[in-house]
């Protein structure tokens, strides 16, 4: 997901909640959203074992990276410019749950 897309669906969210809730919302999900930046961070140091995917939550491509090592170094380049992106996804499936439960 596109970072302004990402922001501006959050803001969305935001404004139509009350203003306890939208403030309940916005803390509920910084303390459970995933920083891409720790992810990016993981996959340079970490990224052969997988690190970066456990974080995110994908346990499947986490393994998989694992047994590959990383699958020769080869994805933990293309992660460099994709796994921003999934924290963004996740996040957003994680801030959707959340705003239904404050609906």
């Amino acid at each position: 997901m596109e970072r302004h897309a990402y922001r501006n669906e959050l803001l969305n969210m935001y404004a139509s909640l009350s203003h306890d809730n939208a403030d309940r919302f916005m803390n509920d999900l910084a303390m459970r959203e995933k920083n891409p930046v720790y992810a990016i961070g993981f996959n340079s140091w970490l990224g052969w074992l997988g690190i970066d995917r456990f974080y995110v939550g994908d346990i499947v491509a986490g393994i998989l990276k694992l047994i590959t090592v990383g699958g020769l170094g080869i994805w933990v380049l293309i992660d460099w410019f994709l796994i921003a992106g999934r924290c963004r996804d996740k996040n957003m499936v994680l801030a959707r749950q959340i705003y239904q439960s404050y609906r």
